[in-house]
C-alpha cells in the first residue's frame, strides 16, 4: 500500500496562511491534492494539519483528514519527519501499514500527477530507498562571493581560475515532494538517506515561496507552464 501525506500547518510566518493562500485562482493546497489524486498511485491521500480551515479546504478538494496534528508537531520547530512519523503511527494504530510513502508539500503548484508517477516509479525499481526531485543551480555556487569589511572575496578561492564549464554541477532540493520506502524512513527518520535517487526538474518548474516576490514569480512560471501544456 502507498500513502501520500501533505503536511499543512496553519502557522506559517513569512507568508501568513501560506498553505491556503490563493494561487492562480485556487488555494495553493489544492494543487498538491489534485496531483496526488490524479496520479492514481495512492491508497490514501491525506493532509496533516491542526487548523480547522485548512482541514475543511483539504476535504473539499478530496483529501482525507483522519486526525488533527498534535500541537507538538504544529510549531516552528517540528520537522517534516516528525509529522510523517506521527501520521504513520496514527495509521498503524488503525491496523494500516504502508510500504511506500510520498510527502508532498502544500505549496507545490508545479507538482503534477506525471511527476509523482516518475518519482514513485524510480522508487519501485528497487535501487533506492528515497527519490528526491532536484534542480541544477543556474550559477555555479563554487564561484560565490562574500562581502567582508565592505570588500568582495571569493568564498572558494581555489575555483577563481576554473572555467565554469569545468565545475561539477550542483543541485538543490526542489522543495516539492519526497518518495520513500516506509521501512527505510522509519529506520533512518530522514527523507534523504544514503540510497537516494535524483529526479531532475527544470528550473522553470521550481520556485521557492518565501516572499511575496517569490509568489508572483511562481504564478508567472505556472501560467507559462499551463499555457505550454495547452498547445
Amino acid at each position: 500500500m502507498r500513502i501520500a501525506i501533505i503536511p499543512a500547518r496553519g502557522g506559517s510566518k513569512r507568508i501568513l496562511r501560506k498553505n491556503i493562500r490563493e494561487f492562480c485562482g485556487r488555494p495553493i493546497l489544492a494543487y498538491s491534492i489534485q496531483a496526488a489524486l490524479e496520479s492514481c498511485l495512492f491508497d490514501r491521500v491525506m493532509v496533516s494539519t491542526e487548523d480547522d480551515e485548512i482541514a475543511k479546504i483539504a476535504q473539499a478538494c478530496g483529501a482525507q483528514v483522519p486526525c488533527r496534528r498534535s500541537q507538538k508537531n504544529a510549531d516552528d520547530f517540528a520537522s517534516t519527519a516528525d509529522v510523517l512519523l506521527e501520521v504513520l503511527e496514527h495509521y498503524k494504530n488503525q491496523g494500516c501499514d504502508f510500504e511506500q510513502l510520498c510527502c508532498i508539500y502544500p505549496t507545490a503548484p508545479f507538482v503534477t500527477a506525471d511527476k509523482l508517477r516518475q518519482g514513485m516509479s524510480l522508487l519501485s525499481r528497487g535501487e533506492a530507498d528515497y527519490v528526491l526531485p532536484v534542480v541544477r543551480y543556474s550559477f555555479n555556487p563554487q564561484r560565490a562571493v562574500v562581502i567582508r569589511d565592505n570588500y568582495v572575496h571569493m568564498q572558494y578561492p581555489r575555483f577563481y581560475k576554473t572555467r565554469s564549464q569545468d565545475l561539477e554541477p550542483i543541485y538543490h532540493d526542489c522543495g516539492q515532494f519526497y518518495c520513500a520506502k516506509t521501512s527505510a524512513f522509519l529506520r533512518e527518520k530522514t527523507l534523504m538517506g544514503e540510497k537516494t535517487r535524483p529526479l531532475y526538474m527544470p528550473e522553470s518548474e521550481a520556485q521557492d515561496l518565501d516572499t511575496p516576490e517569490d509568489w508572483k514569480l511562481a504564478e508567472l512560471k505556472w501560467q507559462l507552464m499551463a499555457s505550454a501544456a495547452l498547445r
